[in-house]
């Protein structure tokens, strides 16, 4: 039976967390303020027919379906939340398993840099698929795992801190967030993010 690592509902894709997982989606794209529903699974091949699952039992619409090294990846969203959960209980009941029984997320690590460097901003900004961090602003950096927590904290940061989401890696062993902003706002986003994962665990 699959290891159920993440289970995540998102009520409504904020817009810059949204056009970050648009720039390597390749399934149908969610719109603003969907509500979202990211689950990760181990082995990662099981996700496929949970998946199949997921489509049957919903009015719904894929983004994402990633199988890699270990771990099995699903995003669908939908514009009704009551379509989103329908799918989302259909892949419960075939796994035979409560939200509950994921696994909790862990803060692996959290730090803000102020003021950052040129240099340091040009080195983030040349493998980044979000906004540019510029030199002197603040930046927040985030390491979780699950690797697919980092989403939310990234959604729920956007909803409550003035900030631009510069990187977030929902994928693989750990999963990563960088923002940047003012210095008051990015303390924001990251009392925001640290505490939907402690909230979720």
């Amino acid at each position: 039976m699959a290891e159920l690592r993440s289970f995540i509902f998102i009520d409504q894709l904020q817009p810059q967390t949204l056009a970050y997982i648009a720039t390597w989606m390749r399934g149908s794209l969610p719109r603003r303020n969907m509500a979202a529903q990211i689950i990760e699974v181990a082995p990662g091949l099981d996700i496929e027919a949970l998946t199949d699952v997921a489509l049957k039992g919903a009015n719904i619409k894929v983004g994402l379906l990633v199988v890699e090294r270990q771990y099995g990846y699903l995003e669908f969203h939908s514009s009704s939340t009551a379509e989103v959960k329908a799918g989302a209980q259909a892949v419960l009941d075939a796994l035979g398993a409560r939200v509950e029984e994921a696994t909790l997320p862990h803060v692996l690590g959290s730090t803000v840099v102020t003021r950052v460097d040129h240099q340091h901003a040009f080195l983030i900004n040349r493998n980044k698929l979000g906004s540019m961090v510029l030199s002197g602003e603040s930046l927040y950096f985030l390491e979780c795992r699950p690797a697919s927590y980092a989403i939310l904290a990234c959604n729920e940061a956007e909803k409550e801190a003035n900030i631009k989401v510069i990187d977030y890696r929902m994928i693989g062993a750990n999963g990563r967030l960088y923002l940047a902003g003012d210095e008051a706002e990015i303390r924001n986003a990251r009392s925001v993010a640290e505490k939907v994962l402690r909230r979720e665990g």
